[in-house]
């Protein structure tokens, strides 16, 4: 099973699918990135990019630690 998503950018309406089951996830964390309800210019998806980006990379580090600990 599938949902639609709906997000505008630079005036212009993005649909897509995603699995049911992370809907919700995506959902939750698209309004907080995102004007779900209205325009979003493109600086601002830039700055979502830039933002999730820096999150993977806290987590890809703490993995490493974590990793790093059960290995001694």
């Amino acid at each position: 099973m599938s949902k639609k998503l709906g997000l505008h950018i630079g005036s212009r309406r993005f649909d897509v699918d995603v699995e049911e089951s992370f809907a919700p996830f995506l959902e939750h964390q698209m309004s907080k990135d995102f004007n779900m309800d209205g325009n979003n210019d493109l600086k601002i998806l830039l700055q979502a990019y830039i933002r999730k980006n820096q999150e993977l990379f806290l987590q890809e580090k703490k993995i490493t630690e974590i990793l790093k600990k059960i290995d001694n």
